[in-house]
This record gives structure tokens, sequence and C-alpha cells, in this order.
């Protein structure tokens, strides 16, 4: 994980999109069932669109009907910080990458699985890493079984 890191604010400015930045560095959400990722079946994995640092994986991933992706755990659970959120009258966990600090979704205790976790994750948080590309990309050692 040491090879990711943050880059600065006009980097950020210019690398990600309006949406990207909003809900990546303001803790934006997105529309439900309308973002790249809830409907997403391909093989592979999801990285923090800040720094590609590996998050998640297409196999945990799962339909949870809300309309963002979800998934039952993070690759690595130190990829990940949790604070807690009080916005919008509700308490609920936020989830961010611990590298970037980019916030990425929230978690609620209602996931299907050994964890019992769902990791609700808003798409613009995430680039997706196809299977077939992962060894290209330096992501050789997150190559899933068939």
């Amino acid at each position: 994980m040491n090879n990711y890191y943050k880059p600065g604010e006009d980097e950020l400015v210019e690398q990600l999109t309006d949406l990207e930045y909003d809900i990546t560095q303001n803790g934006g959400t997105e529309q439900a069932f309308e973002n790249e990722y809830w409907d997403h079946e391909e093989e592979g994995i999801y990285v923090d669109v800040v720094t590609g640092e590996p998050l998640f994986s297409s196999n945990d991933k799962f339909d949870s009907g809300t309309g963002w992706p979800s998934f039952e755990a993070p690759i690595h659970d130190e990829a990940v910080n949790f604070l807690t959120d009080t916005n919008h009258g509700m308490e609920r966990i936020e989830v961010k990458s611990k590298i970037a600090d980019s916030h990425l979704g929230h978690v609620f205790p209602d996931g299907p699985g050994e964890t019992g976790m769902r990791y609700c994750i808003n798409s613009a948080s995430l680039r997706f890493v196809p299977k077939d590309l992962m060894e290209d990309y330096g992501y050789g050692e997150y190559v899933l079984d068939d």
C-alpha cells in the first residue's frame, strides 16, 4: 500500500471530474440507480479513483437493491477508515479510503454473508479494473480465482 499517495489540490481538480471531486473530497452522494457501477457485474477490482489503491473486489459485490454498488467487505480492512456521520438527521458510519481520505460511502449492518455488513459505496469514488487487465495495471496480486 505504500505506492499510493494523495495528489495535491491542483492535481485533484485536474484529475477528477466535478462529480468525483464532490463525492470524494466534499462527501457528496450520487443518485441511486443513476451511477456507473450499481448494476455492474464484470469480474475485477474497484480502486480509489484518487490514488488507485485497491478497495473492493467483484467477489464481494452483491445487489443490495439500493441503487449503489454494495460490497460485503473491503479487500483489506486497513484500506478504509470509519467515521461517525451525523449529517441529514441520522447517525451512520462513513467509509473513507485510508490513504486519500476519500469519502466512499457508508457501511450498514444489514448485509449478507459472514460479515453481515453492507458497504454502500458511490461509483464516482471508484475506478474499475477488469480482471483481464489487473496484471497489466499492477494489480496482479489481486487477480481473482475462476
